[in-house]
């Protein structure tokens, strides 16, 4: 009765939220720490992010928490991105499984964005200080299995990011759930991505001497890249060693155009992966589109090893390609 009441409220506060979420093309480009926008995993980025009702593992802390629940055991992961603008992310997390208690995982999404020199005022072409901006992205999560159809999970997020001599922290907070109705291979999921409240930046940076006064000025606030997203799922094949399945997946932003994704894989045998996507929305200049990708699980001992890879379309930019390793044992 207690999980079907806490169901019934998830459902109500997305319902409440979802019409705050609509896309909004006048609040675009006023959110920061969009760091929180870049996925991580090869999977779930090949199939055009449309895995929030098909998702599991530690890959699952991004896309829909409430996929951890469905995986069993312990599971490493590591992921490469060279994005864009000569920007390097680099993520690794774990999840376990704990009997009677449920899922519980953890990882750091690391964006370092090269060498600077700092240019003042008075110095334009340069102080001769290099610094090097960073931003990090904590997260801490649990999933549970609430009952045969349901698996709800939560996760909190720490953000913080230092640019030479101004830093600024936050906090937010994603919830989902997935439903398997057991009817002829379909799936769906919610999730509630970024909840939370503004951050600042703050630091010596801000500081301007005057007249041998030291004044500091505050940095503006922002908010967070928030968003509710629906999506569904349709396994419908499966024949000796082979499977197939369709991904659908609704992103409604609250500071930019919605999106709309979709997505296919083919499993043969359950080690070998071919994966395709794509990223649609009205959002002028958009930078994503079309997503490839393949995978390959390999038993090694007791362990299982996977080799993943995803090419996404970049416009403007060069096109983001994803290596991730994942072991589960």
């Amino acid at each position: 009765m207690k999980y079907k009441l806490v169901v019934v409220l998830i459902v109500l506060l997305v319902l409440s939220l979802s019409t705050a979420y609509a896309g909004n093309l006048l609040r675009s480009g006023t959110a920061g720490a969009q760091e929180l926008l870049i996925p991580y995993g090869s999977r779930g980025t090949a199939m055009g992010g449309s895995v929030l009702s098909s998702t599991s593992g530690v890959e699952a802390m991004y896309w829909n928490p409430a996929g951890l629940a469905s995986m069993e055991g312990t599971e490493l992961m590591f992921t490469h991105l060279p994005y864009i603008a000569d920007i390097d992310m680099n993520y690794v997390g774990f999840a376990k499984f704990i009997d009677g208690f449920g899922t519980i995982g953890a990882g750091v999404k690391i964006l370092t964005i090269g060498d600077m020199e700092e240019t003042t005022e008075q110095y334009p072409d340069g102080t001769g200080r290099i610094f090097s901006p960073s931003m990090t992205v904590l997260n801490l999560s649990y999933a549970k299995v609430m009952t045969a159809n349901v698996n709800f999970g939560a996760s909190a997020v720490y953000i913080h990011e230092n640019i030479f001599e101004a830093q600024a922290s936050g906090v937010a907070f994603d919830f989902g759930f997935m439903y398997d109705p057991r009817w002829n291979g379909l799936s769906m999921g919610v999730t509630i991505k970024n909840y939370g409240g503004q951050m600042q930046f703050t630091g010596n940076g801000f500081n301007q001497t005057a007249n041998l006064t030291t004044v500091r000025g505050l940095g503006a606030k922002f908010d967070l890249p928030s968003s509710i997203n629906f999506g569904m799922g349709y396994n419908f094949y499966n024949e000796g060693l082979n499977s197939a399945m369709f991904t659908g997946a609704f992103q409604s932003n609250n500071f930019s155009q919605d999106v709309w994704q979709g997505g296919a894989e083919y499993a043969y045998d359950q080690k070998y992966f071919l994966r395709a996507g794509y990223n649609y929305s009205d959002r002028e200049n958009y930078l994503y589109g079309a997503t490839f990708g393949a995978g390959v699980m390999l038993p090694v001992g007791e362990m299982d090893l996977s080799l993943e890879y995803t090419w996404t379309q970049t416009e403007v930019f060069e096109n983001n390609q994803y290596f991730t390793l994942k072991a589960n044992f």
